[in-house]
């Protein structure tokens, strides 16, 4: 399993980076690999919007099962990765690169004061 250090970790397996004024985030390499081959990313609807840390901007499918996706920290969802809709597989191949599901510009940046760092999330999965 990958964990990097530069991101942070929810406790429902979102990961998030922050790059300038713009987060990435996406599910992490454990999430993918529970949840088996992912086959559609929902969230292009998120775009636009603003929630709250832990509330729900999306779902990932998967062939045997639905999964919620929570935001890691407040904020607005300002672009999605459109290359999703043609190639879900990014987020099984590369969830931290080519997998990275939406773009958000955080409201409140001391929330990620409350998201695990890498060995964090490493403990939180064992």
């Amino acid at each position: 399993m990958n964990f990097p250090k530069d991101l942070r970790y929810t406790t429902e397996h979102e990961w998030i980076r922050i790059e300038g004024d713009i987060a990435f985030v996406g599910i992490t390499d454990y999430a993918q690999s529970e949840l088996g081959e992912i086959v559609f990313v929902d969230a292009a609807d998120s775009v636009g919007q603003t929630f709250a840390q832990g509330e729900v901007f999306g779902s990932v499918e998967a062939v045997k099962t639905v999964s919620d996706l929570n935001m890691p920290a407040s904020g607005e969802v300002i672009g999605f990765n459109d290359d999703l809709n043609d190639h879900p597989e990014f987020v099984n191949e590369d969830p931290y690169g080519k997998g990275w599901m939406i773009q958000v510009n955080i409201s409140d940046p001391s929330e990620l004061n409350s998201l695990m760092d890498a060995e964090g999330y490493e403990e939180h999965i064992k």
